[in-house]
């Protein structure tokens, strides 16, 4: 997205990457991010240095021209997930002895823990 300017109005950066700014944080399809109170102006426009940092995006100025490129989000940096759709896991039950799917609980908040002792 090419800006000439480092604010944004909310529709316009909708319209340039997919991600829509709400009361929870910058959200493409299910997937939100938590912004700070700081990345909203007063006048509602986003700032973009502040989206660019908690999305992993890439803002690059050219101030010969006045232009700067807000590029995409980039996933593999861990700040954002490219989706919150899980993929299929079975594990042992332990009550049943069976096995436990996730897909199970399609449609409800699951949250996973993982734990390693190394």
């Amino acid at each position: 997205m090419i800006l000439t300017e480092l604010t944004v109005d909310p529709a316009e950066l909708e319209h340039g990457t997919g991600w829509a700014v709400k009361s929870e944080g910058a959200c493409r399809g299910e997937v939100c991010v938590s912004l700070p109170e700081t990345a909203r102006a007063p006048d509602g426009t986003v700032d973009t240095h502040v989206l660019a940092e908690h999305l992993g995006m890439p803002l690059i100025d050219d101030e010969e021209h006045n232009l700067w490129a807000l590029g995409p989000a980039t996933v593999p940096t861990g700040r954002a997930l490219a989706t919150a759709a899980a993929p299929e896991l079975e594990l042992p039950d332990l009550r049943t002895g069976g096995l436990f799917k996730l897909s199970s609980l399609r449609g409800q908040k699951v949250m996973l823990l993982a734990w390693a002792s190394w």
